[in-house]
């Protein structure tokens, strides 16, 4: 009888969520367009920068230093004259405009130290310092390379040996996009679990659960396993569609293990929202309790920042929350191909936290009942 009522309690929730448009909305924008368009949108590296650059030297030395900007930093550079060069800048057509003056490899090669000229659009602030040290740095290496094959350089005395692993050429999206995902699941899961108490409160439906033969046990489980696989299933359709279809991320591990913990922290978010859902009495003050726990949850769980940066006391105290399990979890599995046997001690931390988040909510909510009642 008590699985039955569960089961037809949350039907209910679901039911209840089916009718309220607003909330549809922000599920299917969170998991889909937020993702997206965060991912998508303004890098803080360099990515696909167009560059135009003025040859008038016409030398090999030139030519490797035109084909050396490419994908994924810069489009393939365009040959331009020095008025177009000039009107493409101004119309904010390019970012970097390069001019390489006439007998520029000559000089180089008598040693001379000739300067080319980099023109660089600042109104595009978050790419003008850095976008200058990539073509510096890609110009210096042109030209060193060149001039090794006509008289010997002392190079350095250690050469390290770079490997790249996971992300090769630091696609900066590849990090957000999951993050992102890991930050609305988490925001979804609490909202809609808190709003779904709050709505009964409002409505006044609260009596007539009492009036009927449940338990808050009943009616507490029924809201988190109802708002709990909604936002599950959201995840499991933006991880397939939006980051590996639409956003061709290449994801390393099993979904079916993401999704496995992605349920564990589910369990512990819902039962975070019913406790805070006791807490407050309407959704405006709710929202104000959201902030003052989703920014710590978010910023101090390793996702923004690592977490070796954070005081120790800091990454002592996050070790409660369960978003720092969940980040280090899903960045073990979809990054890395982490099986079970890396990621348990996340798994098991997950799993006591929901626990116990699971009972103070319920006692919090049995004490909210009796006060109502």
């Amino acid at each position: 009888m008590r699985a039955r009522n569960v089961f037809h309690l949350g039907i209910k929730e679901l039911g209840s969520l089916a009718r309220d448009p607003i909330m549809l909305m922000l599920i299917a924008y969170a998991f889909t367009a937020s993702i997206y368009s965060t991912a998508t949108g303004i890098p803080d590296t360099l990515y696909k920068e167009p560059i135009a650059i003025v040859d008038e030297d016409q030398s090999p030395l030139s030519q490797r230093i035109v084909d050396a900007f490419q994908l994924p930093y810069f489009q393939p550079a365009k040959l331009r004259s020095r008025a177009e060069m000039d009107a493409e800048l101004d119309a904010g057509l390019v970012s970097f405009a390069l001019n390489i003056r006439p007998h520029f490899e000559r000089d180089v090669l008598a040693g001379r130290s000739p300067a080319i000229q980099l023109n660089t659009d600042a109104t595009r602030i978050e790419h003008a310092f850095t976008g200058s040290g990539y073509v510096q740095t890609i110009i210096h290496n042109e030209v060193q390379t060149f001039v090794q094959l006509y008289r010997s350089i002392s190079g350095p005395p250690v050469e390290i040996q770079e490997r790249v692993r996971f992300n090769p050429n630091l696609t900066r999206f590849w990090f957000v996009a999951v993050m992102m995902l890991i930050d609305n699941i988490t925001i979804l899961a609490i909202v809609l679990t808190g709003a779904a108490l709050i709505r009964e409160r409002e409505r006044g439906t609260v009596q007539h659960l009492l009036a009927m033969p449940v338990t808050p046990f009943e009616i507490m489980l029924a809201k988190l396993w109802s708002m709990g696989l909604v936002v599950l299933a959201a995840t499991a359709f933006s991880v397939t569609f939006v980051v590996q279809g639409l956003l061709a991320i290449p994801i390393h591990g099993s979904i079916l293990l993401f999704l496995c913990g992605a349920a564990l922290h589910l369990f512990a978010a819902t039962s975070l929202g019913m406790l805070l859902a006791t807490c407050a009495r309407t959704m405006p003050q709710y929202a104000l309790l959201l902030i003052q726990v989703l920014l710590p949850l978010q910023m101090l769980s390793g996702g923004a920042t690592p977490r070796e940066s954070m005081p120790e006391w800091v990454q002592q105290v996050m070790l409660a929350a369960p978003t720092t399990h969940f980040v280090k979890l899903a960045q073990g599995i979809l990054y890395r191909g982490a099986g079970l046997e890396v990621v348990w001690p996340q798994f098991l931390a997950l799993g006591l936290i929901g626990a116990v988040m699971f009972g103070i909510a319920l006692a919090r909510f049995r004490k909210t009942i009796e006060t109502m009642a």
